[in-house]
């Protein structure tokens, strides 16, 4: 499976081959050459660099791709998991996108609120080949918020799966995962658009929203499972 080009081949929003992010991935690794150090230097960098933020859902397609992140100070999960997955394909590390839902038990009133619920779908996440084995990893929460809820941030040196937190630094229930979304080459953006139309409150993300920003075009992703 490693060795399906496709998970090092450039996509649409996972745009691996664009100079700023071929430029960004360097300048991260250095002269590291090992694969664990260079998924761990990536991965940490990608974790600070986007502030973990819910409420920067943006319906414009530009935002989700990695060259157009990287001038961004603020994310969320599917976000980061972009940049995530492009940077791992420039240093050369076949990688590709997972989703999956989570249920946030921690998740502030204001978020249920504006959510309509403590489930969120189409959590993103990275899976990467190292040493020839698949490792999952989530970039999305960074160490001040982190430190919030009493738990250490991730770590990621593709060893082992690197995932979001059970439990709280008390041993409340935080995040549970719930269902599996499958693993994509790309970002299925409008079908996680059509998602979170069809979960969250209309307000959130307004009636037939999703096919004018789309014109009912296919959004190019290639489901690989």
């Amino acid at each position: 499976m490693q060795d399906d080009p496709r998970l090092l081949a450039p996509g649409h929003f996972v745009d691996s081959d664009h100079p700023e992010v071929v430029a960004y991935a360097r300048a991260v690794v250095g002269d590291a050459s090992d694969p664990h150090e260079r998924a761990a230097l990536l991965f940490r960098d990608v974790r600070e660099r986007l502030r973990y933020d819910p409420y920067s859902l943006s319906l414009d397609p530009e935002e989700y791709r990695a060259s157009t992140l990287l001038h961004r100070d603020r994310g969320y999960c599917v976000t980061k998991a972009v940049l995530l997955c492009a940077a791992f394909r420039a240093a050369g590390l076949p990688s590709r996108l997972g989703f999956a839902d989570v249920r946030n038990h921690l998740a502030s009133e204001r978020l249920r609120a504006l959510m309509g619920t403590d489930l969120f779908v189409f959590h993103g996440y990275v899976e990467v080949w190292i040493d020839g084995v698949p490792r999952k990893a989530t970039p999305a929460f960074n160490a001040s918020l982190c430190a919030r809820f009493g738990v250490p941030p991730l770590e990621f040196d593709g060893t082992q799966d690197a995932l979001l937190q059970p439990f709280d630094g008390a041993g409340r229930q935080h995040m549970e995962y719930v269902r599996e979304r499958g693993l994509f080459y790309d970002l299925p953006l409008e079908t996680i658009f059509k998602t979170f139309a069809a979960t969250y409150r209309r307000d959130m993300i307004p009636e037939g929203i999703v096919d004018e920003v789309f014109h009912g075009d296919d959004d190019g992703a290639d489901a690989a499972s």
